[in-house]
C-alpha cells in the first residue's frame, strides 16, 4: 500500500470512504462535492495540514487528515491531529488501517510530533479496540460544541 497527498482529484474517492460507514452515510454525500471542494482547497494550501489517501493497485482504499498542531503546553510540544480515518469497507480486517496508522505517526515524528492524538466516535467502539491494539490509550474525554 502506498500513502501520499491527497490530490483534487482523489476528492470523489475520499468522500465515498468518508460516507462508507453507519455515521458517515448520515452525513456525507458525493451528489455535491462543492464543500469538499472549499475545503480542500483550504487544507492543501495550509502546511500544518496533510490530507492522505492510501493506494493499493492503484485503487484508493483509505484516508486520513493529519494536522501539526504546534502547543505551549508540556514544554512547547506540538502534537499530530489525526481525524477522519478511513478504510474501504471491503478492504477492513487486512492490516491496511494498521499500516496507514503506523505511516501516520511515522511522518507525524518527521514533521517534529511528540505526541498522536485522535478522537473518536463514541458509537465506534471497533475503531477503539483498533486504536488500542495499536497503542492509544484513552486517556481523555472529548467535548464539541455545534456552532
Amino acid at each position: 500500500m502506498m500513502m501520499r497527498r491527497a490530490v483534487a482529484a482523489d476528492l470523489p474517492a475520499i468522500v465515498e470512504l468518508l460516507a462508507d460507514d453507519e455515521q458517515g452515510r448520515k452525513r456525507e454525500t458525493v451528489a455535491d462535492l462543492t464543500p469538499y471542494r472549499r475545503a480542500f482547497e483550504l487544507l492543501d494550501a495550509d502546511p500544518a495540514q496533510l490530507l492522505v489517501v492510501a493506494e493499493l493497485d492503484g485503487v484508493i482504499v483509505g484516508t486520513l487528515h493529519l494536522t501539526v498542531i504546534p502547543g505551549l503546553a508540556h514544554r512547547g510540544r506540538t502534537r499530530g491531529l489525526v481525524e477522519a480515518v478511513r478504510i474501504a469497507s471491503d478492504r477492513r480486517g487486512q492490516g491496511l488501517g494498521a499500516e496507514l496508522m503506523r505511516w501516520t505517526v511515522d511522518e507525524a515524528k518527521r514533521r517534529g510530533c511528540s505526541l498522536v492524538q485522535l478522537t473518536s466516535h463514541g458509537r465506534r467502539t471497533a475503531a477503539h479496540r483498533f486504536y488500542e491494539r495499536l497503542g492509544f490509550t484513552p486517556s481523555h474525554v472529548g467535548f464539541k460544541l455545534e456552532i
